[in-house]
C-alpha cells in the first residue's frame, strides 16, 4: 500500500525532525493518521522523501526525516495550458486533472465569451485556491514538482507572450490533427476557449499571433472534455502517456 503523500514547501533535510507546516498538519488530521506512521513527503524541488510521524496534535505535526528518493514524474513535454475560466466547479475539475495529467503550467484567461466576471481581490483568493487544488493533485498522482497556476490574465496578454514554444488552439474544422503535427515538439501552449467559444476577432487574434488550429475530431466537446482531451492526446504524441 503507498504511503500518505504530503507537500511542504520548507527545506527538508535527512536525519532531522521539523514541524509541519499549517496546510500538510490539517490534511494528516482529516486522516487522522497518527505517531508512527510512515509518510512520504516532497517540497517541489525534485525527489521526496521517506519520514515517520513523530508526535500529531491538532495545530501541529512533527515528523522524522529518514531517507531520500531521487524519483522523477514530470513528462519529457513542458505544456503551458492557457484555459478561458468556466463556471462552477468546472475550473477546478480542470485543474485538477490537467495537473494530474502533467501539465506544468496553467494560465486562467478572460475571454469575450468568458461568463464569469470576478473583482481582482476575489480572483486572487480564486489563484490561491488553484494553486491548492494544483498541490492535492500532485499528492494524490505522485508528482514531485507542483505546477504553477499563474495569476488571471486577458487572453490577447497571454497569447502575445513571446516564448519558443509551439502555440496550439482547438477547432473543429482545423486542418490539422494533433497526429499530423511535426516530430520532437517538447513545448507547447495550449489555448482552450470557454463554452461558448472564441469570438469572430479572437479567433483572428490567435491566428495573427501564430497560434495553430488542431483538430481532435468530428464532435464538438464540452470546454473541460476538450481540454483533458487534447492534453492526454499531446502527452501520448510527444509525452510519457503510453
Amino acid at each position: 500500500m503507498r504511503q500518505p503523500r504530503f507537500y511542504d514547501p520548507q527545506p527538508l533535510t535527512i536525519n532531522t525532525t521539523i514541524k509541519l507546516g499549517n496546510d500538510a498538519t490539517q490534511h494528516i488530521n482529516v486522516l487522522r493518521l497518527k505517531a508512527n506512521t510512515a509518510i512520504t513527503l516532497f517540497n517541489g524541488q525534485g525527489g521526496e522523501f521517506e519520514a515517520t510521524l513523530v508526535d500529531v496534535q491538532k495545530r501541529s505535526c512533527e515528523v522524522k526525516i529518514e531517507n531520500f528518493i531521487e524519483t522523477s514524474n514530470e513528462s519529457p513535454l513542458h505544456l503551458h495550458l492557457g484555459q478561458v475560466i468556466s463556471r462552477g466547479d468546472r475550473m477546478e475539475f480542470v485543474i485538477q486533472k490537467a495537473v494530474e495529467l502533467g501539465v506544468n503550467e496553467i494560465t486562467p484567461l478572460i475571454s469575450e465569451r468568458c461568463g464569469v466576471k470576478i473583482n481582482p481581490e476575489r480572483m486572487a483568493k480564486k489563484q490561491q485556491q488553484w494553486q491548492k487544488i494544483a498541490i492535492s493533485a500532485c499528492e494524490q498522482s505522485g508528482r514531485n514538482i507542483v505546477p504553477t497556476i499563474h495569476m488571471t490574465e486577458t487572453l490577447i496578454d497571454w497569447c502575445s507572450t513571446d516564448n519558443d514554444a509551439v502555440k496550439l488552439t482547438l477547432h473543429p474544422r482545423a486542418k490539422y490533427s494533433i497526429n499530423t503535427l511535426p516530430e520532437n515538439i517538447n513545448n507547447i501552449a495550449l489555448l482552450i476557449g470557454p463554452e461558448g467559444g472564441f469570438s469572430d476577432q479572437e479567433v483572428s487574434l490567435t491566428e495573427t499571433l501564430n497560434f495553430t488550429e488542431t483538430l481532435l475530431g468530428p464532435r464538438i466537446l464540452r470546454t473541460e472534455t476538450a481540454t483533458l482531451t487534447a492534453i492526454t492526446a499531446l502527452q501520448c504524441r510527444f509525452g510519457d502517456l503510453a
